[in-house]
């Protein structure tokens, strides 16, 4: 079921969007490219694939010109993702992991004391943190979730280099119309939710998802991942292994026009080829928050151990997770369905330490890909100040994959 509204929020064109309609999931992803990853996806190549799993966005995009804080331009959202769907109150079991801890991702203390994730879990922008996690506490009082108090978790990456961050747009309602939009299906990639003004090796970035389906003991199971991707220099990235420096014809990050003066002197304008100021270890560091999901059978010690796979993605992809990068990350199972209780013995079961090799391998697949349909499915986008962040050049990725 496709959820579309368009709303005039404050002046704000805003979307809201739970799955999206087949025909509107047409557009080019990373293996249309060329691009080989491992592993075989499930139906929508989705976190969605995870049975139970549904994701709503909603999308702020409005004004464009000088940055006038309270006023915009607008490039910002919010993301929520049920771990068993918006009509559940049934726990999962979860874990979480920071590769670098230059970020924020709330609830995580009470998540590694005692294993469990209750309620959704939503990304947005950094300064938006807390009025989202105000809005997952009132949705999880409002839906009768069985605790006298929540401590949602709520992750965030910064999209202050499009977006008039400080303006502080995101409300409560925007965050409790993502939540009420999640669906299963095909999920929005690209400048949508959280990921709407975010920056992604050097390229427009934002959601990307992917999956995997795996057999283990007899078994088949699924794992889906959901990234919001805002981490990474365009010199660091890599492509099937290929060093993708030198190989791209794209401008830089810059200023479209002199008319407007720079607000952040690390980018140029366009029509020059640097920026005096710009210090170059400065110019990207960024985030990505990543969330995994699985159906397979799994205990909070060993979603610690899953939780870490996404690490070696980045890798592959070039990143070394830089000191102002917030690389930070979260797995949960949809297993055990009814039967995690807090108030007395439970019957869970639980596959063995030593067969879970083959989780480890398709949560690095999965994430890869997920990353790369990030930026595949991103627009070039024009923010605040009239600062512009291309799109990764398709045809370009296209020939290079042809060549290799």
């Amino acid at each position: 079921m496709n959820v579309l509204t368009n709303l005039a929020v404050c002046g704000i064109f805003l979307v809201a969007q739970g799955s999206v309609a087949a025909q509107d999931n047409d557009k080019v992803r990373a293996r249309d490219l060329g691009i080989p990853f491992e592993g075989t996806p499930g139906t929508h190549n989705a976190i969605t694939d995870v049975a139970g799993v549904e994701v709503g966005h909603v999308t702020l995009n409005s004004g464009k010109g000088v940055l006038k804080v309270g006023e915009g331009p607008v490039r910002t959202g919010v993301t929520a993702v049920h771990p068993r769907g918006k009509n559940s109150t049934s726990p999962v079991f979860g874990a979480w992991f920071t590769l670098n801890a230059s970020g924020e991702m709330t609830g995580t203390t009470w998540l590694e004391e005692r294993g469990i994730v209750d309620g959704p879990i939503l990304i947005t922008n950094t300064h938006s943190v807390g009025v989202v996690r105000d809005a997952a506490v009132s949705w999880m009082v409002g839906r009768g979730w069985p605790a006298i108090w929540h401590a949602p978790v709520v992750a965030e990456t910064y999209d202050g280099v499009l977006n008039d961050i400080n303006g502080f747009h995101v409300t409560k309602e925007h965050a409790l119309k993502a939540l009420a939009a999640a669906d299963s299906g095909p999920v929005e990639e690209g400048v949508v939710g959280g990921g709407t003004g975010m920056v992604c090796n050097g390229f427009k970035g934002g959601i990307g998802t992917s999956s995997r389906v795996f057999k283990q003991g007899g078994e088949t199971y699924t794992v889906g991942v959901l990234v919001q991707c805002n981490y990474g220099r365009r010199a660091e990235l890599r492509l099937n292994g290929i060093a993708m420096e030198g190989k791209l014809d794209v401008a830089p990050i810059c200023y479209s026009g002199r008319g407007i003066p720079r607000h952040n002197t690390w980018f140029p304008y366009c029509d020059q080829p640097v920026a005096s100021e710009t210090v170059t270890e400065k110019t990207r560091d960024g985030s990505i928050i990543i969330i995994v999901a699985t159906d397979m059978p799994l205990l909070p010690h060993q979603l610690k151990r899953v939780a870490k796979r996404p690490s070696l993605a980045l890798g592959r992809l070039g990143a070394t997770s830089g000191d102002g990068s917030g690389d930070i990350f979260i797995a949960f199972s949809t297993a055990a369905d009814g039967d995690i209780h807090e108030n007395a013995i439970s019957s869970v079961k639980m596959v063995g330490n030593n067969n879970l090799s083959a989780i480890f391998r398709v949560v690095a697949n999965a994430t890869e890909e997920a990353i790369v349909n990030a930026m595949v499915a991103a627009e070039t986008t024009t923010g605040i100040g009239g600062i512009r962040v291309p799109e990764l050049p398709e045809d370009q990725v296209q020939q290079i994959m042809m060549r290799k």
